[in-house]
């Protein structure tokens, strides 16, 4: 059965969004920015990362979030993009190695302490829903005197607007519920 395949623009111009019409993944994103994580972690971005000029690729729930370096240009990398995502998910191949990203998130989940479980509670039940409409990630990457590093992911990483986001959304909402957090960085 072939998929149904939505492109959307997001507020990154490095970053599309394509939206199709299954469950990739039970919750969350798997961001992955190099061949290396591809080849371990999932085989639909390995085969996205092959694409010339693809630099990134990020799966949600039910959208793939694809990022293009300088050589790259839409008008070519969306057809072999769509082309890849058709054949792969038409194939019913898997999208990523379940337990290869299950043992990354326990080793995120095992280096956290109670601040850091707040904070990540907090991005996965309010500001990561968020983002992900516009085909982005946020996550945590530690909580050290007071300040939150995190990692902006997707069409989030190098947008134009995520330092606003980071600053006046973030932050702010951050602050209010966790004395502890005096700022955020983005890493």
């Amino acid at each position: 059965m072939s998929v149904n395949i939505q492109l959307e623009w997001t507020p990154n111009p490095s970053t599309l969004k394509y939206v199709v019409d299954r469950r990739l993944l039970a919750g969350g994103a798997v961001s992955i920015t190099n061949p290396e994580d591809a080849q371990a972690k999932s085989p639909l971005a390995r085969k996205l990362m092959d694409v010339r000029g693809v630099t990134a690729v990020m799966i949600g729930t039910n959208f793939v979030t694809v990022t293009k370096g300088d050589e790259g240009e839409w008008d070519e990398l969306n057809d072999q993009v769509m082309a890849t995502l058709d054949t792969h998910l038409t194939a019913n191949e898997p999208v990523v190695d379940e337990a290869a990203v299950a043992a990354a998130r326990q080793a995120v989940v095992e280096a956290g302490g109670s601040v850091e479980a707040r904070v990540r509670e907090i991005l996965d039940a309010e500001i990561r829903p968020a983002v992900a409409m516009d085909g982005g990630d946020i996550t945590l990457d530690r909580f050290e005197d007071g300040i939150v590093y995190l990692h902006m992911k997707g069409s989030c990483a190098g947008c134009p607007s995520s330092t606003a986001t980071l600053k006046m959304g973030i932050e702010s909402r951050l602050r209010e519920i966790i004395p502890e957090v005096l700022e955020v960085v983005s890493v």
